[in-house]
């Protein structure tokens, strides 16, 4: 008796962690749609400014932006901004994130170079707040709804700081989205910049004329690629993580579904057992009372 008391109380409490998980579930798909249309619509965009830029520049032109140095030797000061998420239940994602950064450190000061850390999301903060790593910057309040100004708060005074001279590189760490499924991280260097490789099968630039000249465009649209390079990879970090936390709380649900009908197994046998013992009893004292 006590032991089926038992096996339906494990049953109630199954039940209602799976009507949790399945809530999450379809809770993070909603997230994911609006998130992949994020992904999907900043991607034109980018790609466009990436093949002006390929146009635009040349050697005689990169030698006069300060964006475009790249430093002579080992460099001495490198920004890398990790990004993860403000909560958990998504699996491995901020694990691997956490990894990915925890290995450019340790790569950059191998060399060398001294790194500073840039963190974005709670579980990294709490991360390296626990092992006692010192953060130079840190943001809580992106969330899984970044915008360009965002991306600006970001990168603004690391620029300010690269064309300072005060640092060699910025590099970013995002979980690349590529499906639900498959989301990994990925180191993304941003400063200094490289021109971007065109797309398509054109082999030769198009015929711009150019007004104003090439150099005051470039002056522009350089910052402007270095904001759009960060908010893509917050975009594609926030999508990646709406596909985890789903995936994850798909695999909760479906592994609740395969307990709960375990156990239901398990009660029916004891009752069965239950059941025949009482029988056995009945007869027995029937018997007993014949003699």
């Amino acid at each position: 008796m006590a032991k089926t008391r038992e096996l339906r109380r494990r049953i109630r409490s199954v039940e209602k962690t799976r009507q949790i998980t399945k809530t999450m579930e379809m809770v993070a798909t909603s997230r994911l749609k609006r998130a992949q249309d994020r992904v999907v619509g900043a991607r034109p965009y980018a790609q466009a400014l990436a093949d002006v830029l390929g146009d635009l520049l040349n050697p005689d032109l990169a030698e006069r932006f300060p964006l475009l140095r790249v430093p002579v030797g080992v460099p001495r000061r490198v920004a890398v901004i990790g990004l993860s998420s403000n909560r958990g239940l998504c699996g491995g994602f901020n694990a691997n994130l956490i990894r990915e950064t925890r290995h450019r450190l340790g790569a950059l000061e191998a060399q060398g170079t001294e790194a500073e850390l840039h963190l974005v999301g709670r579980k990294g903060i709490g991360f390296f707040r626990f092992i006692g790593r010192a953060v130079a910057s840190q943001r809580q309040d992106i969330g899984d709804r970044p915008t360009m100004e965002h991306a600006d708060q970001l990168v603004a005074p690391l620029i300010t700081r690269y064309v300072a001279g005060e640092l060699d590189g910025v590099e970013i760490i995002f979980a690349r989205y590529v499906s639900p499924l498959s989301t990994p991280p990925t180191r993304l260097p941003v400063l200094p910049l490289a021109a971007p490789a065109r797309a398509g099968t054109r082999r030769a630039p198009p015929f711009y004329i150019l007004r104003p000249s090439a150099a005051v465009l470039l002056e522009a649209l350089l910052p402007l690629y270095l904001r759009n390079q960060v908010y893509r990879a917050l975009v594609e970090t926030a999508a990646s993580e709406q596909g985890a936390r789903r995936t994850a709380m798909k695999s909760a649900t479906d592994n609740a579904g395969e307990m709960i009908d375990t156990l239901r197994r398990s009660l029916n046998r004891a009752r069965q057992a239950q059941i025949t013992q009482e029988i056995a009893e009945i007869v027995g004292g029937a018997a007993g009372l014949a003699g």
